[in-house]
């Protein structure tokens, strides 16, 4: 089973990825940037990495652009491969290319636009190569 981390500072949005992906692997959450990268480096430490982080782009404080590109950093001076890297599925409200290219140049796998919906969320999932099966 896989390990999932859910990042979004709305509750909503936490409880609707939640029930989607509750049948797919373990899910914890977090509410910020912060915490986001805190609990993936947490993750590493205890030996039960996550496979796949989705992530808000827009929070309060650190936001997901500050978060992924935190997480990718400190891969990087871990000497994590680009294979091995946690898959990133960014999401935002706003349905704009000039958010959805930033989130690739800050080296996202995989992007969906809200509102949230299984199909969409599953899809952007497998464009990651995160491979989700019940």
């Amino acid at each position: 089973m896989v390990r999932l981390l859910i990042v979004d500072d709305d509750f909503i949005s936490r409880q609707l990825l939640s029930t989607i992906l509750k049948d797919y692997g373990e899910c914890d959450v977090a509410v910020s940037g912060d915490e986001a990268v805190l609990a993936y480096k947490l993750s590493i430490k205890e030996g039960k990495p996550y496979d796949g982080i989705f992530l808000d782009i827009m929070m309060p404080g650190s936001d997901g652009y500050s978060a992924l590109e935190g997480i990718r950093s400190w891969e990087e001076e871990r000497g994590v491969a680009a294979a091995d890297r946690v898959k990133v599925i960014m999401a935002t409200a706003v349905d704009d290319p000039k958010m959805m290219m930033r989130a690739f140049r800050s080296q996202c796998d995989s992007y969906v636009v809200k509102p949230i919906v299984e199909s969409k969320v599953l899809s952007a999932a497998e464009k990651a190569g995160l491979f989700l099966f019940k």
